[in-house]
């Protein structure tokens, strides 16, 4: 009799096990499913690069919109299915025959629905294509590259100045498709007005020309490098980490070195933090900009302390600061490049201003971008007023396509969507001018240098050509299909440039969740030994082995009392700090602690900052 008693409980312990299992594999499968769709609904024209490159990122560059969008869509769905199989296992449990029945097609469901999710996210992204393409080596960059510290450069004798804005998210798509454009209304008219009455390669062709942002160009840091140095920013690490790094590929030549090299005086403005992306680092590294950043600005008292709005502050400030600084530049004797990034229409669905209105009723991306198109247009006729203007050119460009989910959902996909750009006050005018280009944001590096009077011994710079010149760029060479798929290969010039990024930095590594952890307690005071105890165990990602636990105490608030003490070990793996209260001459109240740990290989990591108090 007990023997039965055991294999009924076993059989039954066995029946519950396989009914869990049976509800998270349907509920993972659903999750999963109603995830891929989600992301296909967000991202239309997602790529794998493109999606490997979110992946990767830091979850501190994230809208909160974007996950609550996430949460809304993907859970109740997933919640529903768990719910349902549970109940369902559940009523039909002692009827044998529905219950087995119910479980076999519940199973088959969901690994059904599974693997076609699997098979069109497969297809869609081509994972194939993408996996054989990071896994060989390609010549196309190293032998199209054309090194500028290599290449002849001559500066005409009085140098002209430089205005170079990047316009967040600004594509060629947002006008009418009289002018060129894919929707019903022209959302961006004055931003149209300025490329039809200045440059933007479009020919004899009465429509909009722009660049088309090409594979690890098509995020906002990743743009910013691509059209200042000519070369997609692939990386051994994820795109926005090069924050985490001492220098931004110091091998390479930019825009900025050349211009520095040329006694300009730079700047770089953005209404948000510079930090993000290493940009910051960038124009630092290579050109030694002076960053002008929502930090900044705050430390400039422009702005109350707990002003944040979107990224940062919105474009409306950063046009009135941007002609502030113009004005001081232009009173130096050095000829200036002022460059700077707007972000109101950064997705989703921008910012709203204002100075925004309801021009076009519900739809706020739409009326952002036209109060966006308003407000450059309207800094532009400000530039074209002052008197440095005349030896001064303006480059207006998008940085990348859209990242909105929506917004040009219905956009036919035969239409070629392309950056916006205009070359105004040039000091040169094409080669041809009937001839239309089709041209890459790489071209924008040595066509700008073109536009300030600049002779290019070859025509050529980075992977870009000059557009003003009769020399045919890569993407009217080669296609820019062809281009695309070769920069998804390994490019062994561009691991020689990369070759410095440290891949173990401590901040890279607690970015990615891979730095050491460990659990702290602080312990009540001990009054009868007059030691704040701490204790440190349960250590995880300790790669290179603990060479240090160490702590800072303090009890002021500016930190003039800190002590440091070393934590030892307790012989099981933990360590122990003993702070003495003595010698903070037994202050009562609140003990701040940061516990850092050093590896064997000399990096520090801050594992946590606690509080112990002393009654």
């Amino acid at each position: 009799m007990r023997k039965d008693k055991v294999v009924r409980e076993l059989k039954s312990g066995l029946f519950v096990i396989g009914n869990i299992l049976i509800v998270f594999f349907c509920t993972v499968c659903t999750l999963i499913c109603i995830s891929l769709a989600w992301m296909f609904r967000t991202w239309p024209y997602l790529t794998m690069e493109e999606l490997m490159f979110q992946l990767q990122s830091p979850m501190e560059g994230t809208s909160h919109e974007m996950i609550k969008e996430y949460i809304v869509f993907c859970i109740p769905v997933t919640v529903i299915a768990l719910v349902g199989i549970t109940a369902a296992l559940i009523v039909f449990r002692k009827k044998k025959r529905i219950y087995y029945r119910l479980v076999t097609i519940a199973l088959l469901a969901a690994a059904a629905a599974f693997a076609a999710a699997v098979g069109i996210t497969w297809n869609r992204l081509d994972i194939g294509d993408y996996a054989e393409n990071n896994s060989t080596y390609s010549s196309f960059v190293d032998e199209n590259y054309v090194d500028p510290a290599e290449t002849v450069l001559t500066f005409p004798e009085e140098k002209r100045n430089l205005i170079y804005i990047y316009l967040e998210s600004m594509e060629t798509t947002y006008a009418d498709p009289a002018s060129g454009g894919a929707f019903e209304d022209n959302y961006i008219p004055e931003l149209t007005e300025l490329a039809f009455e200045n440059e933007d390669f479009s020919g004899s062709v009465t429509t909009l020309n722009g660049a088309v942002p090409m594979n690890y160009a098509t995020w906002t840091a990743a743009a910013l490098f691509a059209q200042t140095s000519g070369l997609p920013l692939t990386l051994p690490i994820d795109g926005n980490s090069m924050d985490t790094q001492e220098s931004f590929l110091p091998d390479m030549t930019a825009i900025g070195d050349i211009l520095e090299q040329e006694g300009y005086n730079q700047t770089f403005m953005i209404g948000s933090d510079g930090n993000f992306g290493g940009r910051s680092l960038y124009f630092t590294d290579h050109g030694n900009y002076e960053i002008e950043d929502y930090y900044y600005f705050l430390e400039e008292g422009k702005f109350p302390e707990d002003y944040m709005v979107w990224w940062g502050f919105e474009d409306e400030k950063l046009f009135e600061y941007a002609k502030e600084k113009l004005t001081e530049l232009a009173a130096q004797p050095e000829p200036f490049n002022f460059t700077m990034l707007t972000a109101d229409t950064h997705f989703e669905d921008g910012y709203v201003c204002r100075l925004c209105d309801s021009q076009w009723g519900d739809d706020t991306y739409a009326n952002v971008m036209s109060c966006s198109s308003r407000q450059v247009s309207e800094f532009v006729q400000w530039i074209q007023e002052q008197d440095f203007y005349e030896n001064t050119t303006i480059v207006l460009t998008g940085d990348h396509l859209t990242m909105d989910s929506d917004f040009c959902e219905d956009v036919d996909e035969e239409y070629e969507r392309k950056t916006y750009t205009a070359y105004i006050n040039s000091a040169v005018q094409p080669a041809d001018p009937e001839d239309r280009r089709e041209y890459t944001t790489f071209d924008n590096f040595p066509t700008t240098l073109a536009s300030l009077g600049v002779q290019i011994e070859g025509e050529r710079l980075g992977l870009g050509t000059n557009l003003f010149s009769s020399q045919r760029t890569l993407a009217e060479l080669y296609g820019i299909d062809t281009m695309n798929s070769e920069l998804l290969r390994k490019s062994e010039l561009m691991e020689r440039l990369t070759e410095d990024i440290d891949e173990d930095n401590a901040e890279l590594k607690r970015r990615q969740g891979t730095a050491p952890t460990a659990v702290i307690n602080v312990l009540p005071y001990d009054y009868m030994t007059g030691l704040l105890q701490v204790t440190i165990d349960d250590f995880e990602n300790i790669d290179e082995g603990i060479s240090m636990i160490s702590l800072a105490v303090w009890t002021e608030e500016d930190q003039s009392d800190i002590q440091w003490l070393e934590a030892g070990a307790i012989g099981d793996g933990s360590y122990l700090a003993n702070i003495s209260v003595a010698g903070f001459g037994y202050k009562t109240g609140e003990y701040h602690i940061d516990v850092y740990l050093i590896d064997k290989s000399g990096e520090q990591y801050v594992l946590t900052s606690t509080a112990g108090y002393v009654e």
